[in-house]
């Protein structure tokens, strides 16, 4: 009895602490799970066995893979749907697409690169079309079991209680009606939200960027205006060269002919937008393989100054390509790789194997920082990483291949092509999410042994008073909901697991329904922006405010529970 209440004062211990943020939610859940082994409630042997599940290990490689995924022209093929057509289609073409996107990969991968495609885009307000990517993304992670983090971390319980796993499509059509009725309420609010435009006197330092138009480029004999490249919010076309004529300013008439060059000046976050383009090779482009971009300035002592990118051979010197420039304020004007460089120059560069070991780097740049933007993958790689994600799911579901063991070969092929490297998986290692998850497997399993799962099942049966297994069912969906909206969605799914699994064995039916009410519940996050990290990303970025998210998310969050009260146990009878 003493080791039942010790585990409740815990777990209230634990709720409270992640309700107040007073620390992050990996630390609290491993200082809960730490305390109850060094109060000997659990064996060493057996609290480390929950770190090694096989759900835990398969998000993990997921998360992992998607670090490649994100480079393909997958993204960049959805954000060129932005900005085209009016406000309910465009919110509506953003949706489906991410929806399907978040379906396969991490959401949260997927909003944050396209966030900066949204706040650069001209046709809509960024508060118009953020909030409804986050909640699309969210509701795309109810299409399948690897749609979000917290399927496969609810999948982990199932396991470590001995149930059969969930199938990869087991509650895709609940999913589906979800993504098509909730991107559609989406649409017809769109015009809720509010029209919060940045401030168009934000001041911004000007990089000069340049591009040449391919042959065969989809861009040739139609004019700079048909092509959008005047609707590019933070970078302007300032000038264009034609067999060595220069055209400044750029009329929105010209029609592009091939091996034109393009020079644009705008903001470092702006060079993703060339991605969008096909047919533009923009400079430095064949240096490009994925990696991470770096800002470099020059150093006063450096023997750049002086001269050219040309004259100097940078990149046999360095090993690195530089794809823009930029000199405080000032305009630059020429062509990219014939403008003398001066001190004080910022670079942008996308670094070669060999960059960071050059021996003159500190000698002629005088800072150098890494920037949280990469640079897309060539068509070759591009198509392997994504031909090679869909190889293994189809293995996996043909039970051809463990899903495991095919992600550990997808992620060995991506470092041997070079459309991952071993530095940047060890930076995208969930560390986070992998303490939680173990921690909250070992919580579970004592909340089992111990009896306290099912004194709180009981103790939420006898609230509803014998109103029946449905009503059972709407609470542990609420309560999971609740949770999610207070202590996010990963930690809800942890603790509500349990209960849910424990009130199924006091009715004594299928548990499958009670299992998916934690799943839904756990993605139920539109009425906070604390409850999910997607919702907390656009919350900044569209400079939102509480009542936003209230506006918007309690039509959904109302929508999005009627579907899952009525299909879940209409699909998976009790």
């Amino acid at each position: 009895m003493s080791e039942l209440w010790v585990l409740s004062s815990i777990l209230l211990l634990l709720i409270t602490a992640l309700m107040a943020g007073i620390w992050t939610p990996a630390a609290l859940f491993f200082t809960a799970a730490l305390t109850t082994y060094l109060l000997g409630m659990v064996e060493l042997e057996t609290a480390l066995a929950s770190f090694t599940n096989a759900g835990l290990v398969t998000l993990v490689l997921i998360i992992l893979a998607t670090a490649a995924l994100e480079k393909t022209s997958l993204i960049g093929k959805l954000s060129q749907v932005v900005g085209q057509g009016s406000l309910a289609s465009t919110i509506a073409k953003l949706g489906f697409s991410t929806a399907l996107l978040s379906s396969f990969t991490n959401n949260t991968a997927v909003v944050s690169s396209l966030i900066g495609v949204i706040r650069r885009n001209q046709s809509h307000a960024p508060a118009k079309l953020l909030l409804p990517l986050s909640y699309a993304a969210i509701l795309g992670g109810t299409l399948t079991i690897i749609g979000t983090s917290t399927n496969l971390i609810v999948n982990s319980f199932v396991e470590n209680a001995g149930l059969v796993p969930l199938g990869f499509f087991e509650f895709s059509i609940v999913g589906v009606v979800i993504v098509v009725l909730g991107v559609g309420l989406l649409t017809l609010l769109a015009n809720v939200l509010p029209d919060r435009r940045e401030d168009s006197t934000e001041e911004t330092l000007p990089y000069l960027l340049e591009a040449r138009v391919a042959k065969q480029s989809q861009l040739i004999g139609r004019s700079v205006q048909d092509n959008r490249l005047r609707a590019l919010k933070k970078l302007y076309l300032v000038e264009l060269e034609r067999s060595g004529i220069r055209i400044c300013p750029v009329p929105p008439n010209f029609v592009l002919q091939s091996e034109d060059t393009l020079r644009f000046s705008g903001a470092v976050g702006s060079v993703e937008l060339l991605h969008q383009f096909d047919g533009l090779e923009w400079f430095g482009k064949q240096q490009a393989k994925g990696q991470n971009l770096i800002e470099a300035v020059l150093s006063p002592t450096s023997k750049l100054v002086g001269t050219s990118l040309k004259r100097s051979k940078f990149r046999e010197r360095f090993d690195g390509a530089v794809l823009a420039i930029r000199r405080g304020h000032q305009p630059l004007k020429g062509g990219l790789g014939d403008i003398e460089l001066q001190a004080g120059d910022m670079l942008l560069i996308t670094p070669g194997d060999s960059f960071s070991r050059h021996a003159k780097l500190s000698a002629d740049f005088a800072a150098i920082s890494g920037l949280d933007l990469s640079v897309r993958l060539d068509k070759k790689r591009s198509q392997w990483v994504i031909a090679g994600f869909i190889l293994a799911i189809v293995a996996s579901l043909m039970n051809v291949l463990p899903l495991i063991k095919g992600l550990t070969l997808l992620l060995i092929s991506y470092v041997a092509i070079g459309a991952v490297s071993l530095p940047e998986l060890k930076r995208r290692f969930p560390i986070e999410l992998v303490v939680i998850v173990g921690s909250a497997l070992s919580l579970a399993n004592l909340m089992l042994s111990t009896g306290l799962a099912n004194d709180i099942a009981r103790l939420l049966l006898d609230s509803v008073n014998g109103l029946g297994v449905f009503v059972a069912f709407i609470c542990v969906y609420f309560l999971t909901l609740i949770l999610t909206e207070l202590i996010t969605n990963n930690a809800a799914a942890a603790l509500a697991f349990p209960v849910a699994y424990a009130v199924a064995l006091n009715y004594g039916v299928d548990t499958r329904p009670f299992i998916l009410a934690v799943v839904f519940g756990a993605s139920a996050s539109f009425i906070s922006p604390y409850g999910y990290q997607t919702n907390l990303m656009v919350y900044s970025a569209g400079n939102y405010r509480f009542s936003d998210f209230l506006r918007i998310g309690i039509p959904l969050s109302v929508l999005y529970s009627t579907i899952v009260i009525i299909l879940v146990p209409l699909l998976f009878p009790f």
